[in-house]
């Protein structure tokens, strides 16, 4: 109990200085450094050097282009005017008062394209800006807009979504990415009508406008590009993503990365992060080509989104290398034993206890959904056969609970998305609680009834 008691505190206190505005990139290591020395004295040089910066690393190392190049793409997407003409297309055909929903929907097509959702928070900023200043919505409710379209329905419930996490149980269930198409169904339309709805109704009670201007805009009045020509670097990145990933990716022979100085890797593994690549990499280009005129700028904006690539990765990953250590002392063992043992009466219940709780420990989606599995999997799907669950339905209930707990204040993709947007935990955290926690949570209670009842389906 006292390793138990150890991981826990130490996970509360990163959550309340996460929350009190902490920088992430020095506090995750500290807080790994107690963990490490109240659980397991004498092995701190080793969980720092062999556990954390590896983990760090392996994160920076897989995951720096998707940072840098939606940076640098989101950067020129606001100072070529693209997002702002954008922005002003999109309230001329929804109106003004559905800012909300525009962001929302803007961000659900982005990510069920593929887009990674730290691309679609970097793209979308600048769109989200311009629609919420014309509509003089509170900058704070920013991050829970974005959020709400890229980190919850389009993740983990909707059938077929090319997601991580939606992709993890598959080969330990043996399903697809449409598993229980009608209980994900269900559970989307309870995260995103009850999300926007409560946006909506938070937005119209709240008596602060937009605030301040954005301090990086300049150029305000130079003359916005067409609709057409501002939406294509968007469309690019979403028919080119979803192009290299199903056309040209597996018509290529890339039967060399088998060899030792390529990793010994497949295609497969890599595939989806080289289409993102190929997609921004075209897009940016396709970007400067249209704005050959404004060199000037547009030179300057490469280098501020590279500046601006920086901080998040790091944040990101610094939490990556904590939850690492975390799953290395003995008491995240104990965690995941006694997690196993609650809620047998109900496998569904039990299932989502362990994946939500592991989520929400690591501070990552598909980072406590690979331990749950890799543990607890075979065990779950032995249980399911031999109560007559169907593996559908526990693929759904899987994804759906560790896209719940793990948008906690520690979690990488929230500390990216806040620091994106200019606004702190204080600010912004609760919103972001209400529709990527609490929506996803009631919805894994909907998917648990009905599938309880009425099996998958």
């Amino acid at each position: 109990m006292y390793d138990i008691a150890v991981i826990l505190s130490c996970l509360c206190l990163l959550m309340l200085l996460a929350f009190r505005g902490g920088n992430m990139v020095l506090l995750a290591p500290v807080m790994a450094t107690l963990a490490v020395l109240a659980a397991e004295q004498g092995r701190l040089l080793a969980s720092f050097t062999q556990i954390f910066m590896p983990a760090m690393g392996e994160f920076i190392i897989s995951f720096f282009p998707l940072f840098l190049l939606g940076a640098v793409f989101g950067k020129l997407m606001d100072t070529t005017g693209s997002a702002r003409a954008l922005a002003h297309g999109i309230v001329r055909w929804l109106g003004p008062e559905r800012a909300i929903l525009a962001v929302v929907l803007s961000c659900a097509v982005m990510t069920f394209g593929g887009v990674s959702l730290f691309v679609v928070a970097f793209a979308t900023y600048p769109v989200a800006v311009g629609l919420f200043r014309q509509a003089d919505i509170p900058r704070r409710l920013m991050p829970a807009t974005i959020g709400l379209g890229a980190f919850t329905f389009t993740m983990s419930a909707l059938p077929g979504s090319p997601s991580i996490q939606n992709a993890i149980p598959m080969p330990f269930f043996g399903t697809t990415p449409f598993a229980a198409p009608g209980l994900g169904l269900i559970a989307a339309a309870i995260m995103f009508l009850g999300g926007w709805r409560w946006l909506e109704w938070k937005a119209g009670r709240m008596s602060e406008g937009f605030g301040a201007g954005d301090p990086q805009e300049d150029g305000e009045a130079r003359p916005n590009p067409p609709l057409v020509l501002a939406a294509l670097p968007l469309v690019l990145v979403l028919i080119l993503n979803a192009l290299f990933t199903w056309v040209l990716i597996p018509r290529m022979d890339t039967s060399y990365l088998a060899l030792p100085v390529y990793g010994e890797t497949t295609v497969e593994d890599l595939r989806g992060i080289w289409s993102v690549i190929a997609a921004l990499g075209i897009s940016i280009l396709t970007l400067l080509a249209m704005n050959l005129r404004h060199r000037r700028l547009v030179v300057a904006a490469l280098y501020q989104g590279a500046d601006d690539s920086l901080q998040p990765i790091f944040n990101t990953a610094s939490l990556v290398g904590f939850g690492a250590v975390v799953a290395s002392l003995s008491g995240f063992r104990l965690i995941t034993e006694r997690m196993m043992e609650l809620g047998t009466e109900n496998i569904l219940v039990s299932l989502a206890l362990a994946a939500s709780f592991l989520a929400g420990l690591t501070g990552s989606a598909s980072g406590g959904m690979s331990i749950a599995l890799s543990t607890l999997g075979d065990n779950y799907l032995a249980l399911a056969e031999a109560r007559g669950v169907a593996p559908e339905l526990l693929h759904r209930v899987t994804t759906l609970a560790t896209g719940s707990l793990d948008t906690l204040p520690h979690n990488g993709a929230v500390i990216t998305l806040l620091t994106i947007c200019g606004v702190t935990h204080r600010q912004a955290y609760g919103a972001m609680a209400m529709v990527c926690i609490l929506f996803p949570v009631l919805a894994l209670l909907a998917v648990i009834l009905l599938g309880s009842v009425f099996g998958s389906f």
